[in-house]
């Protein structure tokens, strides 16, 4: 099998992609630092734990391996964090990355996907959103998303290196077969706080119920995190078979509010949950709706599970299972047990 290296393969959106190219018929090698990531979510291919910033460690675990790509997930991803402590963010998340290319082109690795984000075009001008839309991040985590594929960009200009970017919107779901899901401490992502207030957890908040929507609550594209996973596979075959460098959105094209996405949870579990509603958070857009019609034509990719009632069973099912696990886990990592 062909190793592909997987910068934060223990995080969300990593592990699935760790599975996805097993299935795929490739050897995904996770580097993480364990920080945020989970190590039970590395079920296929090997853990090699260590920091993007550690350079020796990088260029060890590449020599050792012999990747023929890496694909990239490992940054720091709360846009609220990124406002409080930016430094931290250009630290981690482009530096990061700029260590991580300076050790690739060492041991002669020039493939790359980037896991990037609708956070660059900030508040868009017009929706559904097109990869050729304005750069307009609101927060740091956004701008430091830009920053990343400016470097690529740059460096593909002057190497031979090839990259593909992804920029997706709302990640959501799990594993269908319940294997793993989506595990954050802190959580902050809306439908695992709405799955915690459903099994008794503390009130969901509602950011805003005044924005120029339909119902006046903020309007978003989710996409299942499986699907990301295959357009992470597709963008690699891509690449390995000589594709140009570009920037792609994932998404369905398809947005839900977030009084949508409230009534949805309660179906999907049966119960009932308190709800209030706070003040709107600063840069938050009222409307991010991709436009993936660039992904369908240059990857062939098509979401599969593009309704948000399946999404919803799907990280309720893996909640109800194995989610309870990790987070007595972490409960207990937390207080020491």
């Amino acid at each position: 099998m062909t190793p592909i290296l997987v910068t934060g393969g223990a995080g969300f959106i990593g592990s699935h992609t760790c599975k996805a190219l097993r299935v795929a018929g490739f050897d995904p090698i996770s580097y993480d630092n364990l920080e945020r990531g989970n190590p039970e979510a590395v079920q296929w291919g090997a853990l090699e734990i260590g920091a993007l910033a550690d350079g020796g460690r990088l260029r060890e675990v590449l020599t050792r391996h012999r990747p023929a790509a890496v694909v990239h997930f490992a940054a720091f991803a709360y846009v609220g964090e990124s406002s409080v402590d930016p430094l931290l963010y250009y630290q981690n998340n482009v530096g990061g990355t700029a260590a991580l290319l300076d050790a690739m082109r060492d041991c002669g690795v020039n493939k790359i996907v980037l896991s990037s984000s609708c956070a660059v075009y900030g508040v868009p001008e017009t929706v559904p959103i097109a990869e050729d839309a304005r750069f307009a991040p609101v927060n740091p985590y956004g701008a430091t998303k830009m920053f990343c594929e400016q470097i690529l960009k740059d460096c593909a200009a002057a190497s031979a290196l090839k990259f593909i970017a992804l920029r997706y919107f709302n990640a959501a779901g799990a594993d269908p077969d319940g294997a793993i899901g989506e595990c954050h401490v802190p959580e902050t992502h809306a439908i695992p706080l709405l799955l915690e207030a459903a099994t008794g957890g503390r009130e969901f908040t509602i950011f805003g119920a005044d924005y120029p929507t339909a119902d006046g609550t903020c309007v978003r594209d989710y996409v299942h995190v499986t699907d990301l996973a295959d357009a992470h596979v597709s963008a690699l075959r891509a690449l390995l078979d000589g594709a140009d460098s570009r920037a792609l959105n994932l998404g369905t094209g398809r947005g839900w509010s977030v009084r949508e996405l409230v009534a949805t949870v309660r179906e999907v579990t049966g119960r009932d949950f308190p709800v209030r509603f706070g003040p709107r958070r600063p840069g938050d857009p009222p409307t991010l709706i991709a436009d993936p019609a660039r992904a369908r034509e240059k990857l062939g990719w098509r979401p599969r599970h593009c309704e948000l009632a399946t999404q919803v069973s799907h990280a309720w099912a893996w909640r109800q299972g194995g989610g309870q696990t990790w987070k007595r886990m972490h409960d207990s990592k937390q207080s020491g047990v």
